[in-house]
């Protein structure tokens, strides 16, 4: 450990105040990941309660996606320059106001701008608490250890969002999804400012690069508007073809930026790490593949099974109780094994499971037929959130790891835009005209085609994972960490 107590045994997590942080940082990432999902099922009581149509109901899914992906490096840049702690608390303090205003909607423009500010509240958090753990544990068996924990708590929220969505739909009502937060968030912030260490003062010298910020900010966001919209408006239409084009402007004049900047928001050498760059690709993949999967999973539980919000939240009692069985081992899997080892057995494990999904899935299928696709997905998803973390923060600064954080998180949020947005495209393919049965038909087959699409961005993502093996940062030195012995 790095202050405090020490451990009673090297790499072990014995408890005392950096353990107690760890727990708190692993409930907040929960609270921020739970809501990505949380919604999904209590969508048909929000259309109804609230007006949306068919054409806008995607929209609160989207607010939130969008703020978060576009705000991830903002947040990560803050937490490096303004404290960790500060932008922790902030982040809270603006997840718990944003969830109550959620709760209390009473028109489609007010739960959006509720899901906006849950957006950017996620940003904050997010990459803040990646890099507290970075920071507090060090690199090697502890570090692994403690983002297992922090991963199966990320994972697991991802599933739990859709139980917790059913259960609390079922009993109380749409508003419940979104007051529950409140509760979970509320404690947290207290509980930041006992458990983690103060803030230093500021490093001088270093600046904010306001103009690296806004660009990068506004562009992902543009970007990330236009692939989550594009499906639903037309990928043809001038608002998207505006946003996509000035989205990707934004981003060159960011590259421009940051060339010319004495003190970069994403600075050089960190483009050069080529462990943070495989744990971004690995992210981008990740939520374009797995996270994608629980949409599609909601989808046909409701509308081809013909499951309740309860009984689709129950669905995924079976994929929560593996995911967060796997993240948490994944930290001990990389240790003994090695980073590229673990990621391509638990991304085969995954590819394997999308396809088992692929070929269940069906007009007349059934839970059961399930199973055995939902065991290989969930191992395969919960190992690689784990350790796709590890691999970016690996040979990262302590002083960086903030903006470290949030360039992988980032990518995981816009791979979660792009994957939903052409998954999407794949699986309602020729539904325009049909109702009925048919429609019922052909949208189980196009869930099925999805599934197997999703195979094989988890093979792509597979093949990247063996040859862009993470290698060591100082491969002369004795004390090299094991995880890397038998890359």
């Amino acid at each position: 450990m790095r202050s405090g107590e020490a451990s009673s045994a090297p790499g072990s997590l014995g408890w005392n105040r950096e353990t107690a942080a760890l727990a708190l940082l692993s409930f907040a990432m929960l609270i921020v990941s739970l809501d990505q999902y949380i919604v999904v099922v209590a969508l048909p009581d929000i259309a109804r309660d609230l007006g949306y149509s068919a054409q806008t109901l995607q929209s609160v899914i989207s607010a939130y996606a969008v703020a978060s992906a576009g705000f991830l490096l903002f947040g990560g840049r803050a937490a490096d320059l303004l404290g960790r702690r500060r932008i922790l608390a902030t982040g809270l303090a603006l997840y718990a106001g944003a969830s109550l205003a959620g709760g209390l909607a009473t028109g489609p423009g007010m739960l959006l701008a509720a899901r906006a500010f849950q957006g950017l509240g996620g940003a904050l958090v997010f990459p803040t608490t990646l890099a507290l753990i970075n920071t507090t544990f060090p690199e090697g068996q502890a570090r692994n250890r403690a983002l297992g924990i922090w991963g199966g708590a990320g994972a697991a929220g991802l599933v739990i969002g859709v139980l917790l969505g059913g259960l609390l739909t079922q009993a109380f009502g749409w508003e419940a999804v979104f007051l529950v937060n409140v509760v979970l968030a509320g404690p947290a912030l207290l509980l930041a400012f006992v458990l983690i260490p103060p803030d230093g003062e500021r490093e001088k010298g270093r600046t904010f690069d306001l103009p690296g910020a806004l660009s990068v900010t506004l562009g992902v966001t543009l970007i990330v508007f236009a692939l989550v919209q594009g499906p639903e408006v037309g990928w043809l239409s001038p608002g998207i073809l505006i946003s996509a084009v000035a989205g990707l402007l934004l981003i060159g004049a960011f590259a421009v930026i940051e060339r010319r900047s004495s003190d970069p928001l994403m600075p050089p050498r960190l483009l050069s790490n080529t462990n943070l760059i495989t744990g971004v690709v690995t992210a981008f993949m990740f939520m374009a593949t797995f996270g994608s999967v629980l949409y599609f999973l909601s989808i046909y539980f409701q509308q081809i099974l013909g499951y309740d919000a309860l009984q689709t939240g129950a669905g995924f009692l079976i994929p929560t109780a593996i995911v967060v069985a796997g993240s948490t081992a994944a930290g001990q899997f990389v240790t003994r094994f090695g980073l590229r080892i673990t990621l391509a057995a638990a991304l085969a494990f995954g590819a394997l499971g999308a396809v088992l999904l692929g070929v269940a899935i069906s007009p007349d299928g059934s839970y059961a037929e399930l199973i055995p696709g939902l065991i290989a997905l969930s191992i395969g998803d919960g190992v690689v959130f784990t350790t796709m973390f590890i691999a970016a923060a690996t040979g990262v600064a302590d002083r960086e790891q903030g903006i470290a954080s949030g360039i992988a998180s980032t990518g995981s949020g816009v791979g979660a835009a792009v994957g939903l947005a052409l998954l999407v495209l794949v699986a309602t393919a020729g539904l325009e005209d049909l109702t009925g049965d048919r429609l019922r038909i052909a949208a189980a087959d196009g869930i099925s085609t999805a599934m197997f699409v999703v195979a094989g961005g988890i093979v792509a993502t597979l093949l990247v994972a063996v040859i862009r093996c993470p290698t060591p940062p100082a491969p002369e030195s004795a004390a090299v960490p094991r995880q890397w012995r038998r890359c």
